[in-house]
Order: C-alpha cells, then sequence, then structure tokens
C-alpha cells in the first residue's frame, strides 16, 4: 500500500511525500513482480492530506512507467484540485500518464537527468478494429491533451507534435524530452531537485 511520509515542519505545518513510481493501477490487477501505484490507496490519501489542518504541502516523486489511463487521470484530477501548495518532482522518468501527473502540481519541477515520454494513446492486447474502438481512443487523448495544456505552459501544438513524432523513438510514435527540453517547451515549470521542491512547500521561492 502506498504511504505518505512526513519529511519535516515548519510554523504552518508538516510538510507530506507521495512516491508515484511504476505503472499506475487501475481496475485490472497488474502481476505481482511489476512495481506499482496501485490508484484506489493514493486516492484517499490526498484527500486526507488536503483535509488534514497539520500538513502544509505535499511533494510529489514521480517516477512512472505508464499505466492505466483513466487511474492516473483520476489521481492528477484529485492533485490539481488541492487548495494546499503541491510540488511535482520527476527523477528517472515520467512516461506517458506520468506527464499529466507531473503538471497537476501547482509547481512541476524536473531533474536534470530524467526524462519525459510522450506518445498517443495505446493498449495492449486485442483491439476491435471498428470506428467505435478509434473514437474511444481519440477522446481519451484528447482528454490527456486538455489536462497538460491547462495546467501547463506548452502549448496545443507543441504537445501534439511532440505526442505524433515519427523521428524519436524506434518502431513507435512519440518523444522523449529531457530536463532541460521539458522546461524550454513550457512543460514543465522548472528544473531543480529536493532542496528546490521543499523551499517552495515551506514558502520558499513562491510567486
Amino acid at each position: 500500500m502506498e504511504e505518505i511520509k512526513e519529511l519535516g515542519s515548519s510554523k504552518a505545518g508538516s510538510i507530506h511525500c507521495l512516491t508515484i513510481v511504476g505503472q499506475i493501477e487501475g481496475h485490472q490487477l497488474l502481476p505481482e513482480d511489476t512495481k506499482s501505484t496501485k490508484y484506489e490507496h493514493v486516492l484517499p490519501l490526498i484527500a486526507a492530506v488536503e483535509e488534514s489542518p497539520e500538513i502544509e504541502g505535499l511533494l510529489i516523486l514521480l517516477n512512472t512507467m505508464g499505466g492505466d489511463v483513466e487511474a492516473g487521470l483520476a489521481i492528477a484530477e484529485l492533485i490539481a484540485g488541492m487548495k494546499k501548495p503541491t510540488v511535482s518532482l520527476v527523477l528517472g522518468g515520467g512516461h506517458s500518464i506520468g506527464v499529466p501527473l507531473a503538471v497537476a502540481a501547482k509547481r512541476s519541477m524536473i531533474a536534470p537527468s530524467a526524462a519525459m515520454t510522450i506518445h498517443p494513446v495505446r493498449i495492449n492486447g486485442v483491439v476491435i478494429g471498428v470506428p467505435q474502438t478509434y473514437n474511444y481512443f481519440s477522446r481519451i487523448q484528447e482528454r490527456i491533451v486538455g489536462f497538460v495544456t491547462e495546467h501547463s505552459n506548452i502549448s496545443r501544438e507543441e504537445y501534439l507534435k511532440l505526442m505524433t513524432n515519427t523521428d524519436e523513438l524506434a518502431n513507435d510514435v512519440g518523444s522523449v524530452i529531457h530536463g532541460a527540453q521539458a522546461v524550454e517547451s513550457g512543460l514543465i515549470d522548472c528544473m531543480g531537485g529536493l532542496a528546490d521542491a521543499l523551499a517552495y512547500l515551506h514558502g520558499r521561492g513562491r510567486e
């Protein structure tokens, strides 16, 4: 089960940390040997942080490998709807659904060595090739694009360009952008590390 850990405290209260790693597990269970974040455990923890008078802010550490789109968007929407200060810090990688999770926080940061993978919505297994199926994927993708562009400074045109790039990934469509590129594109607010994230949460460096 996911845990929220207290990192430190100030006069206003404590800073808590939530790790979102591996794949985001939704209603379909992942294999036992797959490291995953179970969204049904994370949702009540986020609500508890928002409700607690002793908690000043939330630090979200991200190193994702994709997963259930609906589950990932549910977590992202909860984070985006918080009134308390929130910071996301991408470490290692933010793959697929990790992108909306990163931009959901009030301040998004990325480590210099981290990377983010952006690609169209896809699914494993048998897909029925009918118009309804393609429309379904199109609607899901539009929800992701809308969320990301609403909660970051990247333009819709630039995000779609990164998502549909055919020159970046072997045998796939999409892009991998590293720390500085993520900031330059407007996807992530700034480069930073743990000290920077905590300074923001404790009220130092907030805009």
